[in-house]
């Protein structure tokens, strides 16, 4: 192992607690009078919808600037947020223009997830308040710095693009879990399957087209040639860039699978899975996965497919809490609450219900982000939170490129392996190292 990893293992949780860097000397919230100046950091899609929600505060934002190392797809949001809200944002294919921009009070970052950790750090350097989609981090490290750095800015306010943390039938699947209804809970599942109909093809490596900036593209990343299959929506199949389904939905669905039962950290995690579906080269994360936690308590398990739509409880996604009187299922749509029979009292343990869900939950999230900037509220989906479930889904990943069982060791922050061990860090462009906090 090198030393400045092993050197990291051993203080990453000393140092998360003792940054001593200088606190910006903007005040936490804007003025009532004024409009929160808003930048977009990667348009093409789930930032776009992050900004939509902001702009329907209409009286409380405004968007001043977006970015994109795609001129095409930025000349298109450019041209919609025009015809929209009657005015056309300045436009930056390089971020730091961005922050450099003093109108800029707030910075939506919907970039691939390896630019999360970079573009959050520098943004509290510039003085911006942050909300940065999920997964908060691409490494264990990342999440740690991550922490360190907004702890350093307690003025600013870092909200993590965890949007089910402010969908109010989420809590009450929990508080069911948590009341004993389901008797003692052992098992606790969490899944997505994605239903693609096709797989992706193989692609050679290419020349990247001339209206993309690949080489801001990749960033902190390492240096490869243009592919298709690893760019825009496909990213997220690339070790360099993300981690397949696991953070792509893992970090929602973990998240509450951690939360309904009051769960820490495992102490090991058992993979599974592999590439089935696609051809050789075409992604490199698993088609279908699994990933079991260990808890003293209960065991967690997470399982993915790109293939197949159905899933257990016939549901494409859900979490399932496994009780010794019943069952609680809870998706994006609702939850049911299923009664198991009981020999002694020859039927069921209670009534069945089931409870639909109340809004999907982003537009009360962006809501929670301005609330804290403008009058101190709390965050819905901090840091720490967003640095907690994004480590879990980072410990399956880990022990999936190693093919073994890993176990985790809390106090010291690191695992018992060594080849899991290599894995806490990235391996980065030396051009855009992790910023010092």
């Amino acid at each position: 192992m090198k030393s400045n990893r092993r050197e990291f293992i051993k203080n990453s949780a000393i140092a998360t607690a003792a940054v001593s860097v200088a606190p910006t000397l903007l005040n936490a919230c804007a003025s009532p009078a004024e409009k929160i100046g808003v930048a977009l950091i990667g348009c093409r899609s789930m930032g776009f919808n992050d900004l939509q929600s902001f702009l329907r505060e209409e009286n409380n934002t405004e968007c001043v600037a977006i970015c994109d190392v795609d001129s095409k797809v930025l000349e298109q949001r450019a041209a919609e947020l025009e015809q929209t809200t009657g005015k056309r944002p300045l436009t930056f294919s390089d971020f730091r223009q961005v922050l450099d921009n003093k109108d800029v009070q707030a910075v939506i970052i919907g970039t691939p997830d390896h630019w999360h950790a970079n573009m959050m750090i520098l943004a509290l350097q510039a003085g911006k308040h942050v909300y940065v989609e999920k997964p908060m981090g691409h490494s264990i490290e990342e999440c740690h710095a991550m922490v360190a750095a907004q702890k350093a800015y307690p003025n600013l306010k870092v909200q993590v693009g965890m949007w089910q943390r402010s969908s109010k039938h989420w809590f009450e699947a929990s508080e069911i879990v948590q009341s004993g209804l389901l008797g003692s809970v052992h098992l606790v599942k969490a899944w997505i399957y994605k239903g693609y109909d096709t797989p992706y093809p193989s692609l050679p490596d290419s020349e990247a087209p001339e209206y993309i900036d690949y080489n801001m593209w990749l960033g902190p990343a390492p240096k490869r040639r243009f592919n298709m299959n690893r760019f825009h929506y496909n990213f997220r199949w690339w070790w360099d860039y993300a981690g397949g389904a696991m953070t792509d939905w893992g970090v929602h669905l973990l998240d509450f699978a951690l939360h309904g039962m009051n769960a820490g950290m495992p102490t090991s995690v058992t993979p599974g899975g592999g590439i089935y579906y696609h051809q050789p080269g075409a992604i490199e994360t698993p088609d279908i996965q699994q990933a079991i936690y260990a808890y003293p308590t209960h065991t967690m398990i997470w399982e993915a497919g790109l293939n197949p739509g159905i899933g257990p409880y016939r549901k494409g996604h859900g979490v399932a809490f496994v009780g010794e009187k019943g069952t609680l299922v809870v998706t994006r749509n609702g939850y049911e609450v299923l009664p198991d029979n009981s020999s002694e009292l020859k039927g069921p343990f209670f009534e069945a219900r089931s409870q639909k869900d109340y809004g999907d939950g982003l537009d009360e999230h962006v809501e929670n982000f301005l609330a804290a900037i403008r009058k101190g509220e709390n965050l819905n989906a901090p840091v720490e939170v967003g640095a907690k479930t994004a480590i879990i889904s980072e410990m399956g990943n880990i022990a999936y490129r190693v093919g073994q069982r890993i176990h985790w060791n809390e106090e010291k922050q690191a695992f018992e392996e060594e080849a899991a061990n290599d894995l806490i860090q990235l391996n980065y462009n030396p051009e855009w190292r992790l910023p010092k906090v």
